[in-house]
């Protein structure tokens, strides 16, 4: 298991983080992400998303649950399940071919569906610490389920 740990000091660092992870995703991977509202999700997520080449706008599909990006170098999938009522709803949208496809999933609020996540998947956490700045952002990364 690999933990990686940046920190970060404004919203564009948190940007640029996601775009060198988009300019290394490979098929199949999936991300998770977890952190409070206002912690700056959307804006890695568009990192992300910059990294794989999309150059549509990005953000966060609150009411959709899922938004596909297919124009970049990667079928991009962005989930937010934050207003998911049953983890059956994730059937109904055909999660599995994204999740076991040859896109990127990135999924926010993914601790509410834990129990269908894949083996395998990064494990995004993004923290505030205002002590450290109204900007300044934690940002660990964790490889669960082993490599690929």
């Amino acid at each position: 298991m690999t933990v990686n740990v940046t920190e970060t000091y404004s919203p564009e660092e948190t940007y640029e983080l996601g775009v060198k992870i988009g300019q290394t995703c490979k098929p199949g991977q999936v991300f998770t992400l977890i952190g409070d509202l206002g912690v700056g999700k959307t804006v890695f997520t568009q990192g992300v998303a910059k990294g794989l080449e999309i150059d549509e706008p990005v953000n966060s599909p609150t009411f959709t649950i899922l938004q596909e990006y297919t124009r970049g170098r990667l079928p991009f999938y962005h989930f937010d399940v934050y207003r998911i009522g049953d983890v059956e709803e994730m059937d109904e949208i055909g999660y599995e071919d994204c999740f076991y496809g040859q896109g990127i999933c990135l999924v926010e609020w993914a601790n509410l569906i834990e129990e269908i996540l894949p083996e395998h998947y990064y494990k995004i956490v993004i923290e505030k610490d205002l002590e450290k700045g109204f900007d300044y952002r934690k940002i660990t990364i964790e490889e669960i389920g082993g490599p690929l």
